[in-house]
């Protein structure tokens, strides 16, 4: 049951072969087994799950129900989930338990979806590794020695691990995307604004976006179906007319036009992610698509462009955690200033205390104009690079991350190599552009290499459609890590 899709599970539940309740209590043991082996979880509630579970099941007995009525999920620990302790991965909210839901979760509940639990996560999703967790660095499926990539790795490697059939997850430079690819699922980062922010701890909010993750670009599409559209509560959520995001999955390939960035092959990726990306290639070329050479001449500036803007945004949305309002507070404080202080310092891990830093630096008197008001004009020409090669191309396609998963510890004491580990994926988010990863491989050391698609604004039906076309003839994403059974 645990190696059945979300369209298998959804079928059989309106079959009525098994039971939303049967479902939970399944995969609920499946997490009690084997979470201390990978530390997907903070946090689980199984008398919450399975109340919703059994009106799932009310649901579904009175005739009623849609594709996710009664389908076991696991929320990221940085959505609000009411009555669920939030703490997006961090010390400084480990006793704040949300009264209320995030949009996502709303439209998820109302879905009738089952919410298992709240996934590990990088502290306040800054990070490329789930190792800056408070409660302990998630651990890799495929090799326990290996990240499962961040910030979204716990809810990558439920999926990975079998433990949840899909999963939500954020995306700020690629937090969906590289934890993905690390971890042989499938994630999507929709179109800025597609899904709303109410609800979901801010980190850098020009950037924030939610999405799905699971084990097909299907899945994907019947996630995505029910966490889009408008929030009033969110001024930066776009209202559009709803749209079946499933609709284009049968739509041949022939004539579609792939574009290939000539910066990401001379970004210098590992020889095993390059055989795989060619070789996912070939493949799209034998369904009948054309391969043309595209420029994004501003890529080369995309990271440090992000590590100006990101922690600046950081720094201000991090400013509210002050020990006064909610979450943690540090004892023994002699004054309010000492109690500011001695908060921040106790509830924050390094990861945030450094871009809190370097965020505060690059918006302070004399280096605004220097760091950040420059920042934001190379950010509109990566948009303008994007925009004029959707001129010449359908979707960009290229490696994920440029490595696959490597081990613990190898660069938490060099963060400039971990900043770099996000060089594809950032662009699309600082253009607000959708880009998924799908599994397109192994390297030499049997580790997952993913496959990044970049679509233009809104093209996400499109992109799912290129990539299901792919999973039909390849079963790359059907593989489950040794000793998942």
């Amino acid at each position: 049951m645990h190696n059945a899709t979300i369209k298998s599970l959804s079928e059989e539940l309106a079959a009525r072969k098994v039971s939303g309740v049967e479902l939970a209590r399944y995969f609920l043991n499946r997490i009690k087994v084997l979470n201390d082996k990978y530390n997907c979880f903070i946090t689980l509630d199984e008398e919450a799950s399975l109340t919703q579970a059994r009106a799932a099941d009310g649901i579904r007995a009175a005739g009623g129900g849609q594709p996710l009525t009664g389908i076991p999920l696991a929320q990221k620990d940085i959505f609000c989930a009411k009555g669920w302790l939030t703490t997006c991965g961090s010390r400084m909210l480990s006793n704040f338990v949300s009264p209320y839901d995030a949009h996502v979760v709303e439209r998820l509940n109302g879905a009738g979806a089952v919410n298992l639990g709240k996934t590990n996560m990088d502290e306040f999703a800054m990070g490329s590794s789930s190792e800056t967790s408070y409660y302990g660095p998630v651990r890799n499926p495929w090799n326990v020695d290996t990240v499962p990539g961040g910030s979204s790795g716990g809810s990558a490697a439920a999926v990975a691990a079998r433990l949840v059939p899909g999963a939500t997850g954020t995306d700020t430079g690629g937090s969906i995307r590289q934890p993905a690819a690390l971890s042989g699922v499938c994630g999507l980062k929709p179109t800025y604004g597609v899904v709303s922010r109410y609800g979901m701890i801010a980190f850098a909010s020009s950037l924030d976006q939610g999405g799905p993750l699971a084990r097909s670009a299907e899945d994907l599409a019947l996630l995505l179906n029910v966490m889009a559209g408008f929030d009033a509560r969110d001024s930066t959520s776009l209202e559009r007319e709803r749209e079946d995001y499933a609709r284009a999955l049968g739509a041949p390939l022939k004539g579609t036009k792939i574009g290939l960035p000539k910066e990401f092959s001379a970004a210098g990726a590992a020889p095993g992610v390059v055989k795989a990306v060619e070789a996912a290639i070939a493949e799209y070329r034998r369904l009948g698509c054309e391969t043309v050479e595209v420029s994004l001449p501003n890529m080369k500036l995309a990271v440090p462009v992000y590590y100006v803007l990101a922690p600046a945004e950081a720094s201000s949305n991090l400013a509210r955690y002050d020990g006064v309002r909610y979450g943690y507070r540090a004892p023994d404080h002699t004054d309010l200033t000492d109690l500011y202080e001695k908060t921040r310092a106790q509830g924050f891990g390094d990861e945030v205390k450094r871009r809190i830093l370097i965020g505060t630096y690059v918006l302070s008197h004399g280096y605004y104009d220097a760091y950040y008001i420059q920042a934001q004009k190379v950010r509109r020409l990566i948009a303008r690079d994007f925009a004029d090669a959707f001129k010449r191309c359908d979707v960009i396609l290229g490696a994920t991350s440029p490595t696959t998963a490597f081990r613990l510890g190898e660069k938490m004491h060099d963060p400039v190599q971990m900043y770099l580990n996000d060089i594809y994926t950032i662009p699309a988010n600082l253009a607000g552009l959708p880009a998924m990863s799908i599994p397109c491989g192994f390297d030499e050391k049997g580790l997952p290499v993913g496959l990044q698609l970049i679509g233009d604004y809104f093209a996400e039906a499109r992109m799912l459609g290129i990539a299901h076309q792919y999973q039909l003839v390849t079963d790359w994403h059907t593989r489950a890590p040794q000793g998942i059974d």
